[in-house]
């Protein structure tokens, strides 16, 4: 039984699969492009792709890195959508990398909902949200979810982003 359509032995995807997703993540980071390209207001996810020669936005993962140093690794099924959610989002949810960078220079008590109507934190998240607009991005497009999952572990622990990336759940 494959798991979400997953053709891979667990052996397949840590020796071969992963590892090949790898390599291509390290060569688009060569070519690493502003986030901020993506947060334009003039130009949704459809215009960026359009701009990118890419068929429209895509399932796959992401690095952002502060000069040459990867700082975090994201997934999505919509990676364009998600690079614009991060510089334009508004909620814990949507901006998630601002939302965790702020919480640690201004920690707020109560819920995440909370933290936002606080003058002190929301200054904080807006500036996140700029310096997240400072960074470059590289991202490759993988297919298969579960191939997804597992490789976003993968990339954060082999590029070391561990002080932004965190898999507990909430």
């Amino acid at each position: 039984m494959h798991v979400d359509g997953c053709q891979h032995t667990f052996e397949e995807l840590a020796h071969t699969v992963l590892p090949a997703h790898m390599e291509r993540l390290r060569t688009a980071i060569l070519a690493a492009r502003p986030v901020s390209e993506f947060g334009q207001l003039d130009a949704g996810p459809a215009a960026v792709a359009r701009r990118l020669g890419l068929p429209g936005d895509f399932s796959g993962c992401y690095v952002m890195l502060e000069g040459k140093r990867p700082v975090y690794v994201g997934i999505s099924r919509k990676v364009l959508s998600r690079l614009r959610q991060h510089l334009r989002g508004k909620t814990h949810f949507d901006a998630s990398l601002a939302y965790a960078i702020a919480q640690r220079r201004v920690p707020t008590p109560g819920g995440r909902a909370n933290a936002m109507e606080a003058p002190a934190f929301y200054a904080a998240f807006t500036k996140a949200q700029r310096y997240i607009g400072g960074l470059r991005v590289a991202f490759i497009p993988i297919k298969n979810p579960l191939e997804l999952y597992v490789f976003e572990a993968y990339a954060a622990m082999s590029l070391r982003t561990h002080k932004w990336n965190t898999f507990r759940t909430h």
